[in-house]
């Protein structure tokens, strides 16, 4: 079963790859993203290395309006008209890609978070604290495979 996480953000704000890259490193996470990446334009399979490690998550854009319901529009997204969606299978490390990812957009630019059309976390450190198990969880994996 494929799981979702959203990021509502303005338009104007959406960064470039380097700006995405220096906003996951300014927040201490070891992820690494394809710099070839090009906002608005990607829709799929988004690699990454996380830890040193290979794994990805599916990144697509949308016009928030044609992603939530219009009467969860206002009030969830907040006016933000872009939606940057993450979506994932079982595996965690591509659950871990996505939330820091997301969490990066929300730190450095102003982004609402939700996972699949859920009220937003009260504060990020809630986030870092779900990237935390999240990572747990995918370290577990990482040495069940070797």
């Amino acid at each position: 079963m494929s799981q979702e996480q959203y990021a509502f953000i303005e338009k104007n704000r959406v960064p470039s790859a380097e700006q995405w890259k220096k906003a996951i490193d300014d927040a201490g996470y070891d992820l690494k993203i394809d710099l070839g990446l090009e906002p608005f334009e990607h829709a799929g399979f988004l690699p990454c290395q996380l830890c040193g490690a290979s794994s990805g998550v599916e990144v697509y854009y949308d016009v928030t309006s044609e992603v939530l319901a219009p009467d969860l529009v206002a009030g969830l997204a907040k006016g933000r008209e872009v939606c940057i969606s993450f979506r994932w299978g079982g595996s965690f490390r591509e659950g871990a890609c996505a939330m820091i990812l997301s969490f990066a957009l929300a730190r450095s630019f102003d982004a609402i978070l939700s996972y699949e059309g859920e009220p937003p976390d009260e504060s990020l450190d809630i986030v870092q604290g779900e990237i935390a198990q999240m990572m747990k969880e995918a370290e577990r994996e990482r040495r069940e495979e070797e």
